[in-house]
């Protein structure tokens, strides 16, 4: 009997033998596993406004500055799973999950103690390069689950449910404990995260046979891209706004406590989005309820404009919450059924990070000061843009049946 590195040996008879009690692999907890293990290496973009408005009263930043730092996280996580693409079919996805957690424990820490902007850029984008490696790992591993759409529905509850819970508390301890307070939090969410790897099974790559591998070859790239572009302007839209929607509520006259609450609780009611993915996967197709969640997300947005009035501040960010976790659970299930080893669902997570760090880059050289209405003008013509296209390869899937 031999130990092998994913915390299992191998018995006689070839069969693994698990050091750990392991998840039913397509079961609902082992969803929720894996939910973690995505998102702890992007956690920072759920708690991005408490991050950039600490930034900018824990440290004197301004709002270039504080941008440019969330910015580089989620460019360094961009590259970090464009690499993955090219190596989640040749490594041990756990002992290097392993690695990954603990490269951003190391970095947290290191974080906590630096002032300079430039030095908290480079800090950052080497995180970001960490985490976004996992979370290319975590996408390929759930893309070897069965209806990804659903894991994914998972990963968005949780990255809403415990990013709601620090929106609500962590802008009111930066004033009494520093930007120490939003390290710390991510410190906990990756400790956590590596308790949890021990109980997922292997996750081995499928075996693809010839039929499949003929059919793989036929795969549509055109579709393919229009599928990443279309994530990439979701998230580029969204992430714009949303990394300055504490200023924004700041600056139309609302109250810090007020507007974490909202930010909070509008996370929270957000998880009905993901939920409802959870529900109806593919059932309905994608075209029509995604198409028209993507309209509504343009309204949402447009209502910023009226951030002055609280209930429409309010109203806002709910609906738009809603269906951010309803969008983006479908889009990059889209990406996942391209292919079975995960490089494509790997893709996926490339464009959405991609969008996640060019939203706030954009907002923070054109936001000037406070320069709101345009940064919400702009981000109803890329949520527009990102609708038209996304007709295409959601038609192109639904009738397919899926796979492409």
């Amino acid at each position: 009997m031999t130990e092998s590195t994913d915390n299992s040996s191998i018995t006689a008879t070839g069969k693994v033998k698990r050091s750990f009690p392991t998840a039913a692999p397509n079961g609902e907890i082992a969803r929720v596993l894996l939910a973690f293990l995505a998102t702890a290496g992007l956690f920072y973009v759920n708690i991005m406004p408490a991050l950039i408005d600490g930034l900018i009263e824990g440290l004197g930043f301004n709002n270039q500055q504080a941008g440019f730092v969330g910015s580089a996280n989620v460019y360094g996580a961009a590259a970090g799973a464009l690499t993955a693409v090219f190596l989640v079919k040749h490594i041990p996805w756990r002992a290097t999950s392993v690695l990954c957690l603990l490269g951003l424990l190391s970095t947290d820490v290191v974080s906590i103690y630096l002032t300079d902007p430039t030095t908290l850029i480079v800090v950052r984008f080497i995180h970001g390069c960490i985490g976004g490696g996992l979370v290319g790992i975590g996408f390929a591993v759930i893309s070897r689950t069965t209806h990804a759409d659903r894991t994914f529905g998972y990963l968005l509850t949780v990255q809403f449910g415990l990013g709601g819970l620090g929106l609500i508390y962590l802008p009111g301890l930066v004033p009494e404990y520093g930007t120490a307070a939003l390290f710390l939090s991510l410190i906990a969410f990756s400790i956590v995260t590596l308790l949890m790897l021990p109980f997922l099974d292997d996750y081995p790559i499928k075996e693809v046979t010839a039929e499949q591998a003929a059919g793989r070859s036929k795969i549509n790239y055109k579709i393919l891209a229009l599928a990443l572009l279309a994530t990439f302007l979701f998230q580029a839209a969204n992430m714009g706004v949303y990394a300055y929607i504490i200023g924004m509520g700041k600056n139309a006259g609302l109250a810090p406590d007020f507007i974490s609450t909202t930010l909070g609780v509008a996370a929270w009611i957000a998880i009905a989005g993901s939920v409802l993915v959870i529900l109806l996967s593919t059932r309905y197709g994608r075209l029509f309820p995604v198409g028209c969640a993507i309209v509504l997300t343009c309204i949402g947005t447009w209502i910023l404009h009226y951030s002055e009035i609280k209930s429409m501040f309010w109203l806002a960010n709910v609906g738009v919450g809603i269906t951010w976790a309803f969008i983006i659970s479908y889009l990059l299930g889209m990406c996942a059924e391209f292919d079975t080893t995960g490089q494509t669902a790997a893709l996926g997570g490339f464009a959405s990070k991609m969008g996640l760090a060019s939203g706030p880059m954009v907002a923070a050289l054109i936001l000037g000061e406070n320069n709101y209405t345009l940064l919400i003008n702009l981000a109803v013509i890329t949520l527009i843009a990102c609708l038209i296209v996304f007709v295409v390869p959601a038609r192109v899937l639904d009738k397919s049946g899926g796979q492409r």
